[in-house]
């Protein structure tokens, strides 16, 4: 069987947070920057909450079927919302969006690549 990796982001948007909560994520705003950004086991948190409140956590995944995409969705969402609530953070609007690697198309470079390896 071949192995799929799944990358899932969700997004959603902090809730009610109290002054000492918006001061602690400010604080922490580095390690959560959008530039650095990665899609990661664990799943990787990023917002600038001085802009705006919302925040998105980016996961990796794999699986053999296709299904399996479903699975790792529900299984970030609820590591999404268990990193929030074990914080105290509220929030809303918790949405996902996956995508199979597999079924993603490729990229003139890597196109160009698999090109030359078969001739």
């Amino acid at each position: 069987m071949t192995t799929r990796t799944f990358r899932v982001t969700v997004r959603g948007v902090f809730d009610g947070l109290s002054a000492e909560q918006r001061a602690e994520l400010r604080s922490r705003a580095a390690d959560h920057d959008v530039l650095r950004a990665a899609f990661t086991p664990e799943g990787h948190l990023s917002y600038d909450i001085a802009a705006r409140p919302a925040f998105t956590f980016r996961f990796q995944d794999s699986g053999e079927d296709e299904e399996d995409i479903l699975e790792a969705t529900e299984r970030a969402e609820e590591a999404a919302r268990a990193w929030l609530t074990d914080r105290g953070y509220g929030y809303k609007n918790l949405r996902s969006s996956a995508e199979d690697l597999s079924q993603a198309p490729l990229s003139k470079r890597q196109r160009r690549a698999a090109a030359q390896q078969q001739g």
